[in-house]
């Protein structure tokens, strides 16, 4: 399978086949887990994410719900294993980070800067190029609603900033 959230949130199957994510509360606990692939999120940021600060009565039910509602929508698509944990500290989205395409993004301009630092200038264009090409238009910020959105929207980066 592969994700996207470089433009409207996306998933492929395998043979690239769009895969109908649902609605808006479901599409935007799978955004919230794509940007933190791989690491546990916890219930607490997950519900304020969907809620905001002014969490309805049974919040965390209704999150346990829509994980359900992802897990049925992820393995009609034909994945057979598990990609959505539960543990103590909260949920985890497990796919390979270049299946998701901030991931290879950010990946591929990384080693763009460090060919370009090492003066491979044509290797760099190649690296920046390919990374810029994933973007298929603006993000949908939608996808995340309530007072939590400005949090998914402005990530820190690993250089600072």
């Amino acid at each position: 399978m592969r994700f996207g959230v470089l433009g409207a949130l996306g998933v492929w199957s395998a043979d690239g086949e769009t895969v109908a994510v649902g609605g808006p509360q479901l599409r935007a606990l799978l955004a919230m887990l794509l940007l933190n692939v791989g690491q546990t999120v916890g219930v607490p940021r997950l519900v304020e994410g969907l809620y905001g600060r002014q969490v309805p009565s049974g919040a965390a039910h209704a999150l346990q719900s829509q994980v359900s509602r992802l897990r049925r929508r992820l393995g009609a698509a034909g994945e057979t294993g598990d990609l959505l944990q539960f543990g103590p500290a909260g949920y985890r989205l497990l796919v390979d980070p270049d299946d998701v395409d901030v991931h290879r993004f950010e990946r591929l301009a990384g080693e763009g800067r460090h060919v370009l630092a090492a003066g491979d200038h044509g290797g760099a264009a190649r690296l920046l190029g390919e990374a810029l090409g994933l973007w298929r238009g603006p993000p949908d910020w939608h996808t995340c609603p309530g007072p939590g959105r400005s949090r998914w929207r402005r990530r820190p980066s690993s250089e600072g900033g």
